[in-house]
């Protein structure tokens, strides 16, 4: 997969990329992992905090830096999220984490 313009290839092989998604914060990013047996997982940091504003397509909150950055970088996220196969986890979705593996188990 060839890099777009707002990602950092952390190891030159595409298996952790560092994509920009400010808004959140100024310098906010996510992490997207392409995993031999788990496949494409982008750790979404802040961008959203709950898979509702996602599936309502709900307004980053006001408390955002700049709600206007987010907005765009949700965009941006969800083409790119459709584009690649990526999966999304949210951080902040407590029903999703309690489903994850937990040390000593692990993806790969």
């Amino acid at each position: 997969m060839s890099l777009e313009q707002d990602e950092y290839d952390v190891f030159g092989d595409a298996s952790v990329v560092i994509k920009s998604a400010p808004g959140h914060s100024p310098g906010h990013q996510v992490l997207v992992l392409d995993l031999a047996s788990s496949g494409r997982i982008m750790l979404a940091g802040d961008l959203y905090h709950y898979p509702q504003e996602r599936t309502l397509r709900r307004q980053p909150p006001a408390t955002e830096f700049s709600v206007e950055q987010s907005a765009a970088s949700r965009a941006m996220i969800e083409d790119y999220l459709r584009r690649t196969g990526t999966e999304i986890w949210i951080e902040h979705d407590f029903v999703a984490n309690a489903k994850l593996k937990k040390a000593p188990g692990y993806y790969d």
